[in-house]
């Protein structure tokens, strides 16, 4: 059975009597998070998670034909409901839980106008969105939605709305310039602490983002977070004739770094995949190897070697990026000469993907008709790249393009690219996409190098919200810059990608002492535990699980640290542990030990800076 196929749902329908109330509350099944709606003073909200108030009272709604919708609105009946479903996914593990409680409220605005407002509350997190009927002609001006998080919590969040390839910094909220932007998703520690393995968080962004443009946040000069277009031209607003289903406005809650890292709640916001495609037998994550990073612009005499690499490394993929629709070879065109190197892979056991300009794959037409010579040619998956800003015409253009190619049994990889909003629930056949500060930008020749705190901060933002494309893992000694060798390899189990997709030359992996380990870690999780030590910005520790095999991967940040981690994750018996950590004195060289080991030892580490360590168990 495919992974993707949904394993069970439960559906219960409650209805409220008709009353009018100032007032909705809904509680998550645990009852510990709770989400109130209000219509005084307009349409509000609040959150609270374990009886502390985390979203203080907060303004909410959409701005249509220069209208406030939610200012002087008025609730009315409401219908509630218990969704209980489980299905499997590519990601931090293989099943995942969606029950929470959902509340429809009828709402009439000032104006008189009916709409609906949908109120969810998970055991991790809260979401809300409005629904306006069809009109024609109806102008989206903006939204009254903010976020006024309590206290002057520490936020992680980064400023680049073209591409979500900013760096990732941290401030406290009261120190965030008003009017500043600041593109989703935000992290914060709820404790007012430094972001330890034990703190309370809360992450905001949006959900099944369709039919509407992408948002990010202003600052307020009370410090709320308020929710604006920045994609041109939607800035100012657009317009519709159909039916405006506003995008989850979420709020998740997590009470420590494990369930921060572990939550389900973006994807669960969004539609099912079809019966079809959650079990499609074509959709197969797996890890490639790639030229550009290492090499520039492939050249077709070498593809030959490059699929032969690809096969002694035991990966299921091979990436043939940007420069093979140059290619000519003995009166055959670029099409051509990429049917000679899918064949021969396919005759070696790998299968290829390709990459593509945005541009020759934006118009319907001129999309159905590149995927159509890509899936004549042998290829299995493609690499977009250069996405502009995500209006609606671009929102909308990301799920064209999946069912698009889900109809030729295409994966797809996104870059340059807009934010995870969870769609890939609804289109699996997006195994990846950048939307990250990855090792694009940490390369001699563009002379550029990522700051250390970079990846321990990742894991508990960019990637909570879905799958990153960060070309993981540097063996070439040239290009560690700082970073050492069991840090780069440490990425390849961290950072989570479906599509895994190596960045450094085949013969640096090969060549190397650990490529027993590289060749070992795959490319999806069965469970994943955020280890003792933890820390935003200055420690990531993980433990992943993939069948019987256990990899635990760590990134320090920019001070010498120790760990202490206990092996009480694993199961009884003995396992046999291969340990990778830094050398004492240079970055291109392993530590390596190797013993058995059982679930009640502990490893004790020291981390360098800039540093990291890589463990394999198996029973």
């Amino acid at each position: 059975m495919n992974k993707l196929l949904a394993a069970s749902v439960v559906v219960l329908t409650i209805c409220v009597a008709p009353v009018h109330s100032a007032e909705v509350t809904v509680r998550s099944p645990d009852r510990k998070a709770v989400v109130t709606v209000t219509d005084d003073g307009g349409l509000s909200y609040s959150v609270t998670f374990d009886g502390r108030e985390v979203v203080g009272k907060s303004r909410f709604g959409i701005i249509a034909d220069d209208v406030d919708l939610g200012a002087g609105a008025a609730l009315g009946r409401s219908t509630s409901r218990r969704i209980r479903e489980s299905y499997s996914m590519f990601g931090a593990h293989s099943e995942a839980e969606n029950d929470c409680r959902e509340t429809t409220i009828q709402v009439r605005s000032s104006t008189g106008e009916p709409y609906e407002l949908d109120v969810r509350a998970y055991n991790d997190g809260v979401a809300l969105r409005m629904r306006l009927a069809a009109k024609p002609g109806r102008r989206i001006n903006g939204e009254a939605t903010e976020w006024k998080v309590r206290g002057n919590p520490l936020a992680w969040y980064q400023t680049d709305f073209g591409s979500y390839e900013g760096v990732f910094q941290s401030t406290r909220l009261n120190d965030l310039a008003v009017d500043r932007k600041i593109p989703l998703p935000i992290t914060f520690s709820l404790d007012g602490g430094e972001g330890r393995e034990s703190g309370s968080y809360a992450l905001v962004t949006e959900a099944n983002l369709l039919n509407y443009s992408d948002a990010g946040v202003q600052v307020g000069s009370d410090h709320s977070l308020r929710v604006f277009f920045h994609a041109r031209p939607d800035a100012n607003g657009w317009t519709t004739d159909e039916a405006v289903v506003q995008p989850w406005r979420v709020t998740l809650l997590a009470r420590d770094l494990n369930a921060l890292v572990n939550s389900d709640l973006i994807r669960n916001l969004c539609p099912p995949a079809s019966r079809e495609l959650a079990r499609a037998d074509w959709i197969q994550p797996g890890r490639s190897s790639w030229q550009w990073w290492s090499s520039g612009g492939p050249r077709f005499s070498e593809q030959r070697q490059w699929v032969d690499w690809t096969k002694q490394l035991g990966f299921e993929y091979y990436l043939i990026d940007d420069g093979w629709k140059d290619w000519k070879e003995d009166g055959k065109d670029a099409w051509a000469c990429m049917r000679e190197v899918c064949d021969y892979a396919k005759a070696n056991g790998v299968k290829i993907w390709i990459w593509v300009h945005c541009r020759d794959v934006t118009s319907p037409a001129a999309r159905a008709a590149y995927f159509d010579r890509a899936v004549e040619a042998g290829v299995v998956g493609v690499k977009i790249d250069f996405m502009p800003e995500a209006n609606v015409q671009w929102v909308n253009w990301y799920d064209e393009t999946l069912r698009d190619a889900a109809a030729r049994k295409l994966m797809v990889n996104f870059h340059g690219a807009n934010k995870p909003v969870g769609r890939e629930r609804t289109w699996p056949n997006e195994m990846t996409r950048e939307a990250v500060r990855g090792h694009e930008y940490h390369i001699l020749r563009f002379r550029r190098t990522l700051p250390p705190q970079q990846d321990c901060i990742l894991p508990f933002t960019r990637y909570v919200i879905g799958p990153a494309d960060y070309t993981p893992t540097v063996f070439n000694p040239r290009e560690l810059r700082g970073y050492t060798w069991a840090r780069e390899l440490a990425q390849a189990i961290v950072f989570t990608s479906p599509f895994l997709c190596y960045a450094d030359h085949p013969r640096n992996y090969l060549t190397n002492a650990a490529v027993d380990v590289l060749k070992a870690i795959p490319a999806t999780w069965d469970e994943t535990i955020v280890l003792p030590g933890s820390e935003i910005g200055k420690c990531v520790a993980f433990a992943r699980r993939n069948g019987n095999r256990w990899f635990i991967g760590i990134m320090n940040g920019s001070e010498e640290r120790t760990l202490d981690i206990p092996l009480s994750f694993l199961g009884r018996g003995q396992y046999r542990m291969i340990q990778l950590g830094d050398a004492p004195d240079r970055g291109d060289a392993w530590q390596r030990d190797e013993k058995t080991v059982r679930r009640s030892d502990r490893v004790q580490l020291t981390l360098r800076p800039s540093g990291g360590c890589v463990i394999q168990l198996i029973r």
